[in-house]
Formats: structure tokens, C-alpha cells, sequence
């Protein structure tokens, strides 16, 4: 058996290592290293319960829209309020357009230009590959970037600026939207639904929101324009759909919330296909190979110390478990808790969630979120408050439990005395990038990496490359 080290790995944010047991090409055993720690739910203790809205954003600039309404939400349930009507709609705008940047920008900058690689120069396909998604050079990016750049324009109108803002709080957003500022948020998402019908599906958003089976989605990709289209026809032919299985079990805290209710509903879909409702309190975090002593292994009553010299341990993660077991967030896991069929029957069809079906997951809630964004617009009703009044308690306990692009995002905080006692966070990458946790069960990406054929490539293998870039790693957030 030989044991190599694969990592920093380039295009991910933040700072990755994965070792790798390999005998005769196979890998037998995954150990993935969160490198660097920072400190930021340390950083928060003692601070006045508001400094988290200025703080936690900072925990990442790609996705600090769901960080401050992690924060905002975890603070507005601590003091039991409700936000604005309109509040609620404007930050869900804002999210959603942060989140389909974050979507895109995974799709055309950090998974695709592996397929330009040299490895795969005898594919039919390769010479389409090579100028449309080669790193740097490739017309996908340089077609993507302009329009990324005016969908992050919806930041500007709704808060002010992008990242790190403080237009999110408890009671809503800071913000209020008028009649032309309306009207400049509805042309943005028509120049982007442009885009996303000419470029990315060849085809309208309706197309491929109705698709529902596999058949479906099989007839779409015989289609001769668009880069889903050739992201699913390069992905039968290197069967992605047997790489990088989950591990059954998929957790969603549900998406993009109002006082009544969320778009998308909190839940755990099962191995065998069942939604069951989500037990917050089944949540806890195993520290046996962290860097971490033993405080606590639930969110609300640990905290996050670090030992750098701690026998058997390996990652400045934590391994976050549900019910004691590990389960996989992102995307696929939003779409199968809030029944999808299509997303549904690729993952009975697959045994579970693979390299193809994660990003079917986040290219199909892109044409959702688009959809639904449009519908959020209508809704508000611009003379009426964007932000409620609120106040915190002096003693109080709360939690924020939202999804990020790459899945469940949750925030712990405690305040006594009017100051932030403790906070806690749990990140989408700490669920998917976990170490093994005391009983010697592997997080979703070491168990999805055990078995995988590296063809004698060893941590060069492109298949490598597919299967970690499936989950969207952000390992920045995962070491908070």
C-alpha cells in the first residue's frame, strides 16, 4: 500500500490536503486535512451580541450574504422577534443571487476546466472541452465573469455593497427598495435569465424546471447547444454518475425563509428515499481526530479550543454527525428534502448521490432560484417597513440555521449579561470534509473517495479532482 498526499489543491478557497491510502490504484482509505485554523468563534466571545453581524461575515467573502443571515437569524430567534415582510423577501434576493454566483462560479471556474485536461485527450469531446472551459483562456469563464459581476449588482441595490455588509439584521434589511430600483432588479434577472437560457441550458428556464425523470433529462442533453448539455453528455461518458457516492443520508436546515414558512423545507432525505423531519437537537460535533479538546459535543454547550499536539488527530475540522451518523449538504440535499423528482430518481437510479448528480442538483436550483426571484419581486410592497424594530435580551440562547450555496449553515450563539457567552458554527464544508469521528466512521468525502479507481494517476487522477470538486469545498468557513 502506498500513501500519498494530494493538495494545497489550486481553485478551492481556502486550504485543503487529502491523504490517500492507494493500493493498486485503488484508494482504500481517505483522511481529509483541514490545514489552517482561524479562530473566529473565539474571536466573537465576549463581544456585544451585534458585533456578529459585523464579524461572522467576515468568516468568508464568497458566501458572507449567508453568514450575516446566519447571524441575523440566530439573533432575531434569540430574542424572539420576526423580521419585516419585506425584510425577509429582500434578504432572500440578495442570498439567492449570492448563491447562484456561487453556483456558476464553481460550474465555469473551479469543476469544469478539469475536463481540459491533458489526461483526456482521446475523448470525442476533448477538442469542445479545451476552448470553452480551459483554465484562464476558456470562452466559458470569459462569457460568465461580465454577467456574474451584474447578477452581484443585486448586492449593490439591496445592501449597499458586496461582501461583508451590514444590511442584514435581525428586523430585516436596512434598505428600502423603490419603484425604480424595483424595475432595475427586474432587468438584472432578464439580462441573467439571457444568459443562463443562451449560454448555460440552451433552452428555456421552463425546460428545465419541468424535467422529471431521467428520461427527461437524457432527451435534454441530446440537445446541440449549451454547457449543461455538454457537462451531461461528458459526464455519461466518464460515468460520473458511479463516482464519489454519498453517504446516504441528506440534510437540509431549509432555504430561503419568511415568517410563514421557506421556499425550499427543512428535512433528511434517506438512503431508501424517505424525507423524515429534521431533529435539530440530534446535531452534534466529534472532535476524537480534530485539533479540538473535548468541551461539549453539541453546537449550543461547546466551545472551540485548539490543541495542536493531540494523538490521532488530523483536521482542524470537526466532524459534525446527525443522529450519530455522518450526512451530506449542499444543493442535492436541499432539492431531495424538498422531493424534486428529477433530482430524486438520479439519486435512486445512482444508489445514492454522485459526482453528476451534485451538479445536476446545483445547475437545476439555479433555474429555480432565478424563477423564484422574479416571484419575490412582485411580492414586495414597497411602502410598507423593510426592517421591525428589536431588541436582545440580556440573557438568551439562539440558533441561525440557513443553507448556503454548498448546504446547511448553521450559527450557535449564547449572550449573558448582554455579551456573546459563547458561539458556534457549523459549516456546510464541515459536514462534507469531516474527519472520522470516534467510532471510526468516515465523513461524505472520505467515504465517497474510498474505492475510487485513480488509473495509476495516484493523486494526479483527474477522477480525483471530480469527486472533491463535486461538494464545492470552502475550507475557510469549515476552520470558522
Amino acid at each position: 500500500m502506498n500513501r500519498v498526499i494530494a493538495g494545497p489543491f489550486n481553485r478551492v478557497e481556502g486550504d485543503l490536503e487529502v491523504a490517500l491510502d492507494i493500493r493498486d490504484g485503488i484508494i482504500e482509505r481517505a483522511e481529509v486535512t483541514t490545514t489552517l485554523y482561524r479562530g473566529f468563534e473565539q474571536m466573537l466571545s465576549g463581544r456585544p451580541g451585534l458585533d456578529a453581524l459585523v464579524v461572522a461575515p467576515r468568516i468568508c467573502g464568497i458566501c458572507s450574504v449567508s453568514q450575516s443571515i446566519a447571524a441575523a437569524t440566530a439573533l432575531r430567534n434569540l430574542a424572539g422577534g420576526r423580521a419585516a415582510p419585506n425584510g425577509y423577501i429582500a434578504a432572500n434576493l440578495a442570498h439567492a443571487a449570492e448563491n447562484i454566483a456561487d453556483h456558476l462560479t464553481h460550474f465555469y471556474l473551479f469543476f469544469m476546466p478539469d475536463f481540459a485536461r491533458d489526461e483526456y485527450a482521446g475523448r470525442s469531446w476533448f477538442g469542445e472541452a479545451v476552448p470553452r472551459f480551459k483554465a484562464v483562456s476558456g470562452s466559458g469563464s470569459a462569457q460568465f465573469l461580465p454577467m456574474r459581476k451584474r447578477l452581484l449588482e443585486v448586492m449593490g441595490v439591496i445592501a449597499g455593497k458586496w461582501p461583508h455588509s451590514l444590511a442584514f439584521q435581525p428586523g430585516g434589511t436596512t434598505r428600502a427598495i423603490d419603484v425604480g430600483e424595483r424595475v432595475q432588479l427586474a432587468t438584472l434577472l432578464g439580462d441573467f435569465q439571457v444568459f443562463l437560457e443562451q449560454a448555460l441550458y440552451g433552452a428555456s428556464l421552463d425546460t428545465v424546471l419541468s424535467m422529471e425523470t431521467e428520461e427527461e433529462l437524457a432527451a435534454y442533453a441530446e440537445g446541440m447547444t449549451g454547457d449543461f448539455r455538454f457537462f451531461l453528455r461528458l459526464a455519461e461518458d466518464l460515468a460520473l454518475s458511479r463516482l464519489g457516492k454519498g453517504p446516504g443520508r441528506l440534510l437540509s436546515y431549509g432555504a430561503y425563509h419568511t415568517a410563514e414558512g421557506s421556499l425550499l423545507p427543512s428535512g433528511v432525505a434517506q438512503a431508501d428515499g424517505s424525507i423524515a423531519p429534521l431533529d435539530v437537537g440530534g446535531i452534534s460535533e466529534d472532535v476524537a481526530h480534530s485539533w479540538f479538546m473535548e468541551t461539549g459535543d453539541r453546537p449550543w454547550n461547546a466551545e472551540t479550543v485548539p490543541t495542536a499536539e493531540k494523538e490521532q488527530a488530523y483536521s482542524w475540522a470537526k466532524a459534525p454527525r446527525l443522529a450519530k451518523a455522518p450526512a451530506e449538504a449542499g444543493a442535492v440535499a436541499r432539492l431531495a428534502v424538498a422531493g424534486h423528482p428529477l433530482i430524486l430518481s438520479l439519486i435512486a437510479r445512482d444508489g445514492g448521490t454522485s459526482v453528476r448528480t451534485r451538479i445536476v442538483a446545483r445547475l437545476v436550483e439555479t433555474a429555480l432560484l432565478v424563477h423564484s426571484m422574479r416571484g419575490w419581486l412582485r411580492e414586495l410592497r414597497l411602502k410598507d417597513e423593510f426592517s421591525s424594530h428589536f431588541a436582545l435580551p440580556e440573557n438568551a440562547s439562539g440558533a441561525g440555521l440557513v443553507e448556503a450555496a454548498r448546504g446547511a449553515l448553521g450559527h450557535w450563539v449564547s449572550i449573558r449579561d448582554d455579551r456573546i457567552e459563547r458561539y458556534q458554527i457549523i459549516a456546510p464544508t464541515t459536514w462534507n470534509f469531516s474527519p472520522r469521528d470516534a467510532a471510526g466512521v468516515p465523513g461524505p468525502l472520505e467515504s465517497a473517495l474510498a474505492g475510487l479507481d485513480t488509473g495509476g494517476m495516484g493523486a494526479k487522477s483527474a477522477a480525483l479532482q471530480h469527486v472533491i470538486r463535486s461538494f464545492d469545498p470552502c475550507m475557510v468557513c469549515t476552520a470558522h
